[in-house]
This record gives structure tokens, sequence and C-alpha cells, in this order.
């Protein structure tokens, strides 16, 4: 059995198209404050969360009258030799 389209079963499809996009465009309007703000508060106490556990490890850490003094080792600078030697120069006028 084959089916053809009409103008009738088009305008309708139009319509419930529209009518889905405008709704869900409502709803976001309405929804969208509670959403944003639920989103904001979980992500302040993830990030809360993750400040508190720094805090305790640096307490863990150091303690009271402490003194830490953390240094960086030094290096040794190798010359590459290969490169060739410098030459100073002047600016001429």
């Amino acid at each position: 059995m084959v089916q053809t389209a009409s103008f009738i079963g088009f305008l309708r499809t139009i319509l419930i198209i529209l009518l889905v996009y405008y709704g869900i465009k409502l709803l976001m309007r309405i929804f969208a404050p509670y959403l944003m703000r639920y989103m904001s508060k979980k992500m302040q106490e993830r990030f809360g969360g993750q400040f508190q556990q720094y805090q305790n490890n640096q307490q863990t850490q150091q303690r009271e009258g402490e003194t830490v003094i953390d240094k960086m080792p030094e290096r040794q600078k190798s010359s590459n030799k290969t490169v060739g030697e410098y030459v100073d120069y002047e600016e001429i006028d």
C-alpha cells in the first residue's frame, strides 16, 4: 500500500516541529537558572574539597615553628666547544 503526502500532513509536521522547538526554548528559559545554580554549587563543592585537601596536606607536611628551605640543585653548565668562538663587534656609524 503506497501512501502519498498531503499538504495538511506537511503543515501538521511543520507545526509539531515548531511547537517542540518553542516548547524546549520556553522550558530552558524557566529551568536554566536552576540548572546553572545547581552546576555552580557542585563546582564550588568540588573546588572547595580540593582546596581543603590541599590545606590538610600542607598542614601535615609543615609543623608549627619548623623552617623548611627548598633549594634547587645546581646544574653543571656544559659548554659546546663545537659551536665556534664568540666574536664581539662594534657598531660603525
